[in-house]
């Protein structure tokens, strides 16, 4: 008999499937709640803010495609509702305390973000680990989960409570989703992925990765997305004032999507690439997806996510590799998921070698504590199959020849656990600190700040 999948293990509690249940009885009476709408939600914003300033209308277009695709095409439960009114709500209120804080502080504009370095490749295929072994070393600098959540008021004002409120938010997730925690270990000051940076420009991958939301998706991959990495930027130079400024290490698989706005807003960036044999890649991340929506959502269609990972996943990456071999061959360095997962540390000398970085014993020595506070249950507890997702090897092995081929990958390593977080996982914070904005959910002081960063990203 198959082994027992995660996807069969991740249930909502009781107590959420009789809210959805009854909220979907309301919306059959039409007496659920009414839809969210750009101005009702811009004037909340400003309302209880007290400000005005969003930095720009640039945001209104793709926040109405948003909402109008989600209301229109994800068929959202109660839990999904509220979550997405919360979030938007919670976008726009930091996009007014960023502006507030740049509008008494010009000198924030002349912040210079130089040479920074950005984590991709396909998701799942270790760069969670890098970038949370890489920001060990006190020489570099990530967007924290606390920062990104609560950016404003300027530096470390108020940290401890922000970082309180950050952690108290986490625990919304352990309830709504009992399998994501142990796929991911969250904490309020681990590193952050920038597609929750860029969600404040509401063009994003974050939100599809949240919502079944194809005409929002449709419209998304025919954008410019010159204002999102502008925004980036902006982000950058807020967290970066008044502190020193040392290397930024970023990371988001998404970023392989629109390699050419990066480099305008970052034309010094330097990269390095993560590589996993495609199948396992996308059937993991699959997985992922459908056990995130799974939360804003009943109807949930797990081989509809994974076709759609696939082709996504294929042409994306097919059009970054034409647009990565314009760059130097010094700007860009390779790592594969099997050497990042035998040995973590050597994958690390590797990078500084690279780009001729100087990795000091004290530095080293945190990496190496970050490496043994590894969770021990996310060795196995993720487990899933390619039929689960639609997913069939000798596709897949056609669709991604030629990349396996360059990097000498093989089709399917054939690994049917892994751990740690791939794209969802910044999803999946934000919707924690939406929700828990509403519910009010508790979590021990204890946990505040606790950094159990994932093994396998």
């Amino acid at each position: 008999m198959p082994e027992r999948t995660t996807l069969h293990q991740n249930q909502p509690p009781w107590l959420i499937r009789l809210l959805n249940g009854g909220g979907a009885a309301l919306r059959e009476l039409d007496l659920g709640p009414v839809p969210a709408t750009t101005a009702g939600l811009i004037a909340l914003a400003q309302e209880r803010s007290g400000l005005n300033d969003f930095g720009g209308n640039d945001f209104q277009d793709p926040l109405t495609r948003l909402l109008d695709s989600c209301y229109g095409d994800a068929d959202l439960n109660l839990i999904g509702r509220i979550a997405l009114r919360a979030d938007t709500l919670h976008c726009l209120r930091n996009r007014l305390l960023i502006q507030r804080d740049r509008n008494l502080h010009p000198e924030i504009a002349r912040e210079e973000i130089r040479s920074p370095v950005f984590i991709l490749g396909l998701p799942r295929t270790g760069t969670t680990i890098l970038h949370t072994l890489l920001m060990a070393d006190p020489e570099h600098r990530a967007p924290l989960t606390w920062e990104v959540m609560e950016p404003s008021p300027l530096g470390d004002a108020q940290k401890q409570e922000r970082v309180r409120r950050a952690a108290r938010s986490l625990a919304c997730l352990r309830w709504l989703a009992p399998a994501f925690p142990r796929l991911h270990s969250v904490g309020a000051e681990l590193p952050q992925e920038c597609v929750s940076v860029m969600s404040l420009s509401f063009m994003s991958d974050q939100f599809d990765t949240m919502y079944n939301i194809p005409s929002y998706r449709a419209w998304f991959f025919q954008q410019d997305l010159a204002p999102a990495y502008a925004w980036h930027r902006r982000f950058l130079q807020h967290l970066q004032f008044g502190r020193s400024a040392r290397r930024w290490i970023l990371k988001a698989p998404a970023h392989m999507f629109a390699l050419p706005n990066l480099l305008s807003a970052y034309p010094d960036a330097r990269f390095v690439q993560t590589h996993r044999a495609p199948l396992d890649a996308i059937t993991s991340v699959s997985s992922l997806i459908t056990i995130l929506r799974g939360i804003f959502s009943d109807s949930v269609n797990p081989v509809e996510i994974g076709r759609e990972a696939m082709r996504y996943w294929a042409d994306t990456l097919e059009k970054f590799m034409a647009e990565r071999d314009q760059l130097s061959s010094d700007r860009i360095c390779d790592l594969s998921y099997t050497e990042l997962r035998r040995d973590p540390m050597a994958a690390v000398h590797r990078v500084y070698e690279y780009f001729g970085w100087s990795l000091g014993g004290a530095a080293e020595a945190r990496m190496r504590r970050v490496l043994a506070e590894q969770p021990a249950d996310q060795v196995t507890f993720h487990r899933y199959e390619p039929e689960q997702f639609g997913l069939e090897a000798g596709e897949m092995a056609n669709l991604f020849a030629p990349y396996c081929d360059r990097f000498n990958l093989p089709t399917r390593e054939g690994l049917k656990s892994t751990r740690g977080p791939a794209q969802p996982a910044a999803a999946a914070l934000d919707l924690e600190y939406s929700l828990a904005e509403g519910a009010n959910a508790e979590a021990n002081d204890d946990d505040a700040g606790r950094q159990r960063p994932a093994m396998i990203g």
